[in-house]
C-alpha cells in the first residue's frame, strides 16, 4: 500500500498544468462551500439571537384568556405560578423572564397604525439591551411609568422623535376600548423584519391599558443552555402544566398573533395555555433559511458538477496518456485491483489536498470578514441577514465538512476512469503507440 501511495503521489507532481488547473478549482469550490455554510450558518445564528431577544424565547408559554367564546386575549393569567413550574421542572433553564403582549394602534399627532406590543423589565432583560441598538434617547427610560421604545421605521411612520407623546389605543379584555398616553424615550435601530411591528413598553403600562392583575402576562419566555433541546423541554412541560390544573391548547406550530382566528372561533371561554419554540415563533420568517439553502445548493450544485466533470476528464487523459506505463506495471505482476487502486487513490489525494487548502483559505477569510465587521448599508440586506453587519459563524464541522465532501467527490468521478484503466490488457496496452 505505501508503494502505491508514493506512485500516486509521484505520478499528481508529474500531471502537469491539468492537474494544477484541476487542484485549483477544487481549492475555490472547497473555499465557497466553507463560505456559503459559514454564511448560512451565520444567518441561522443571527436570526436565532434577534428573534429570541426581541420576540421569543427558546420556549414560550404564552396562551389566550376569552371573557366570551368570540373574543380572545393573549393573556396568561397566572404568571408566576408558571415560571415556579419552569424552575422546578427544566434543569436546562438558563434564566426565564415574562413579557406582557398585546396588540394595539398607536396614534401621534399625524399618523397612526397598528403593532405589536411587548411589555417588558428592563432589569429583567438579559440580552434586549445588547441587541437594540438606541440611535436616540435611553433604554433605561423605560424604567419610567407610560413610556414606549420605539424603532426607526416606526418612529418615521409616526413622524415621532424622543419626548413625543403618542397614544395607544386597545380594547380591554372585557371587549371595551381604553387608551393610555405614552411618551417616546428611545428609538432604536431596525432589526430586519423582528422590529417592523414589535414595540417595548413596561409592563405596568400594557397592564393598565388591558385592565390586568398585576399577575397577568402574556407569555413565560424560557431560554435554555442549548436551543436545541427545546422541542424536547416544551413537550416535558405539557403535561406538568396539565398536571398543575392548567388547559392546553392543541399544538399549532404558527406564531402566536396568526391564531387569533382560530381561537376565537372555538367555543370555549376561560384560560387556556399554549406552547411553543421559538421556531414556530418565527415560522414566518425560516422562508429566507429555506431559500437561502436552496440557492446555495443550485450554486454549488453546478459548481461540484463542472468539477466531476473536470476530473473525469482529466483522468481520461491521464490513462490515455500512460498506456503503455499501465501496460508495463500490469506484465511486472500488479492486478487489476491494485491499478483501480492507484487511480482512485490519486484523486483522493489531489481532492484531499486541493480541499485542505481551500477549506483553510475559507476559514481564513471569513475570520478575516469577521474581524473586520463588513457593514450592511442596505436596508433590505439587513433585513434578510438580521444584523446590521456580515456575520459567517465558522466551525470545525463546517471546514471537515468541506473536505470530506469535495474527497468524496473527487474519489466517485475518478471511479469510472479507474476501472477503465484496470480492464486494460497488458500486451494492448504495451504495443499502445503514443
Amino acid at each position: 500500500m505505501g508503494t502505491t501511495f508514493l506512485i500516486a503521489a509521484r505520478n499528481l507532481r508529474q500531471g502537469g498544468r491539468r492537474v494544477v488547473l484541476l487542484g485549483m478549482a477544487m481549492v475555490l469550490v472547497s473555499m465557497l462551500l466553507v463560505l456559503l455554510d459559514s454564511l448560512a450558518a451565520g444567518l441561522e445564528a443571527s436570526m436565532v439571537h434577534s428573534a429570541t431577544t426581541l420576540a421569543s424565547g427558546h420556549v414560550n408559554v404564552g396562551g389566550f384568556f376569552k371573557v366570551t367564546s368570540g373574543q380572545a386575549s393573549p393573556v396568561v393569567a397566572d404568571g408566576p405560578k408558571i415560571r415556579k413550574i419552569v424552575e422546578a421542572e427544566v434543569p436546562e433553564l438558563d434564566f426565564q423572564i415574562d413579557r406582557v403582549r398585546g396588540w394595539a394602534r398607536l396614534v401621534s399627532d399625524r399618523a397612526s397604525f397598528w403593532g405589536g406590543l411587548l411589555g417588558i423589565d428592563v432589569a429583567e432583560e438579559r440580552g434586549l439591551r445588547e441587541v437594540l441598538q438606541i440611535t436616540s434617547g435611553s433604554f433605561d427610560g423605560l424604567n419610567a411609568p407610560d413610556t414606549i421604545l420605539l424603532f426607526e421605521q416606526q418612529a418615521k411612520r409616526l413622524e415621532a422623535k424622543v419626548g413625543d407623546a403618542l397614544t395607544v389605543s386597545a380594547p380591554t379584555m372585557g371587549g371595551v376600548n381604553n387608551t393610555v398616553d405614552v411618551r417616546v424615550v428611545a428609538i432604536a435601530k431596525d432589526v430586519g423584519f423582528m422590529s417592523a411591528i414589535n414595540l417595548f413598553m413596561p409592563k405596568a403600562t400594557v397592564r393598565k391599558l388591558y385592565q390586568m392583575k398585576e399577575e397577568a402576562t402574556g407569555a413565560v419566555q424560557i431560554y435554555l443552555k442549548n436551543e436545541a433541546d427545546a422541542p424536547a423541554v416544551m413537550e416535558r412541560l405539557r403535561p406538568k402544566l396539565e398536571a398543575a390544573d392548567f388547559k392546553l391548547m392543541d399544538s399549532d406550530p404558527r406564531p402566536f398573533w396568526m391564531k387569533f382566528d382560530t381561537v376565537t372561533g372555538q367555543d370555549w371561554v376561560g384560560q387556556k395555555l399554549d406552547l411553543t419554540t421559538w421556531r414556530e415563533e418565527v415560522s414566518f420568517l425560516l422562508w429566507i433559511l429555506t431559500g437561502f439553502a436552496a440557492l446555495r445548493w443550485l450554486l454549488l450544485g453546478v459548481i461540484l458538477l463542472l468539477v466531476v466533470v473536470g476530473i473525469m476528464n482529466t483522468m481520461y487523459m491521464s490513462i490515455r496518456e500512460r498506456t503503455r506505463e499501465i501496460g508495463t506495471m500490469r506484465a511486472i505482476g500488479m492486478s487489476r485491483g491494485q491499478v483501480l487502486r492507484l487511480f482512485l487513490i490519486e484523486a483522493a489525494l489531489l481532492g484531499l489536498f486541493a480541499s485542505a487548502l481551500g477549506a483553510g483559505l475559507g476559514a481564513a477569510i471569513a475570520t478575516a470578514i469577521n474581524a473586520a465587521r463588513i457593514q450592511v448599508p442596505m436596508d433590505a440586506f439587513m433585513a434578510i441577514l438580521m444584523n446590521d453587519h456580515v456575520y459567517l459563524k465558522l466551525t470545525v464541522g463546517n471546514v471537515g465538512y468541506a473536505v470530506a465532501l469535495i474527497s468524496a467527490i473527487s474519489c466517485f468521478a475518478a471511479l469510472r476512469p479507474a476501472r477503465r484503466a484496470a480492464r486494460m490488457r497488458p500486451v494492448g496496452a504495451l504495443h499502445t503507440v503514443g
